[in-house]
């Protein structure tokens, strides 16, 4: 039977892990909760980029790598790409289809974090819902502004940083209150595509508030893409 090793890192990606058996192998980074009531193995961390996961697949028999890292892990699904070139299996892809902007929208799209800060200097009051990434900047806050943050966990801020942890799905009132208690003004958010996270969109759309909406990147080639899980499941 063929043995599947599942990179996780999107909502996703646990769907389909309960629908493996104990001969398979759900892979994830180590951020966030970690399932405990799978019938699959669970396996948490890194494995040393290409060739280190290509050691792995070789060892544990792996038949097929099945890559449902989130959009903007790049470097992980290129690296699952090519180990499964490197150990002639193939690679199967999870990808989520972006979000569109709709009627009323005011998106900006960034492709860094450079044109980012150049893109909020009009505005003082930015929540952004990017993960950990703007914590390696609380120190270029500039006066006029003050942060609002929102990441999986808990981290500290500073005098002109607040950083919450929470975990999606979110509900729309709850953003509505959010936007309003800290008079947000602009958005900055991933294009994840996940309906966990969308009320934050419709509520940036009812208050006028710009999006700004770093770039996706460009994900490496493999051999099957499927945009939901049941295609997948189907598939396996």
């Amino acid at each position: 039977m063929k043995r599947i090793l599942l990179l996780g890192g999107v909502t996703e990606a646990l769907a389909i892990a309960r629908t493996l058996g104990p001969q398979h192998i759900y892979s994830l980074a180590g951020i966030g909760r970690v399932p405990t009531d799978l019938a699959c193995q669970v396996r948490v961390g890194g494995y040393g980029g290409a060739e280190g996961l290509a050691q792995f697949v070789r060892t544990e028999n792996i038949s097929l790598i099945l890559d449902a890292t989130h959009p903007y892990a790049a470097h992980i699904s290129a690296n699952a790409a090519q180990a499964a070139r490197l150990c002639h299996i193939p690679c199967w892809a999870l990808r989520r289809p972006a979000w569109q902007p709709q009627p009323g929208d005011d998106w900006r799209e960034v492709s860094d974090w450079a044109e980012l800060i150049e893109t909020l200097k009009p505005f003082k009051r930015p929540l952004f819902t990017l993960g950990r990434e703007p914590l390696q900047h609380l120190d270029e806050i500039p006066a006029e502004q003050f942060w609002t943050l929102r990441a999986l966990d808990t981290y500290p801020g500073n005098a002109r940083c607040e950083v919450i942890g929470a975990r999606g799905p979110f509900l729309l009132e709850d953003e509505r209150a959010l936007f309003e208690r800290r008079q947000i003004d602009v958005l900055i958010s991933k294009n994840s595509g996940s309906s966990a996270t969308e009320p934050k969109l419709e509520v940036a759309r009812e208050r006028g508030v710009p999006v700004v909406v770093l770039q996706r990147p460009v994900l490496a080639g493999v051999d099957r893409e499927f945009l939901t899980v049941d295609s997948v499941l189907q598939a396996l």
